[in-house]
């Protein structure tokens, strides 16, 4: 999976995610137990082509190099937008079938998301 990596003006998850909420995107895609990815308060079940990556934020901790997470602005077939949060390093909090869905998903950079 390729990603520009986005650095913008805001530098931690919870400022992107406050700015993603006032623009009404607050729900997220998960990875259930099952390896089912699934969007908040919904029973759909999502296939790698049902959804387009539109926007990635990477954060890196100040302290430990374990303390990584990254954020996907997703939309799915229907317009619905959510996000992905992912932390990786040392520990991911999500099984390996969930790099291999995410590496499937298409990826169509958005400027829309662009917080200055």
């Amino acid at each position: 999976m390729e990603s520009t990596g986005n650095i913008d003006k805001m530098t931690t998850l919870s400022q992107v995610m406050t700015r993603l909420a006032q623009r009404g995107i607050h729900r997220e895609f998960r990875m259930n137990e099952d390896r089912e990815m699934k969007f908040e308060n919904s029973e759909k079940i999502y296939t790698p082509s049902e959804l387009t990556i539109i926007k990635t934020y990477r954060f890196e901790g100040p302290s430990s190099p374990d303390d990584n997470a990254v954020l996907y602005v997703v939309k799915d077939n229907e317009g619905n937008h959510g996000m992905i949060i992912d932390s990786y390093g040392a520990e991911s909090n999500y099984p390996k079938e969930f790099d291999n869905f995410l590496r499937e998903i298409p990826i169509l950079e958005s400027d829309e998301f662009d917080f200055e």
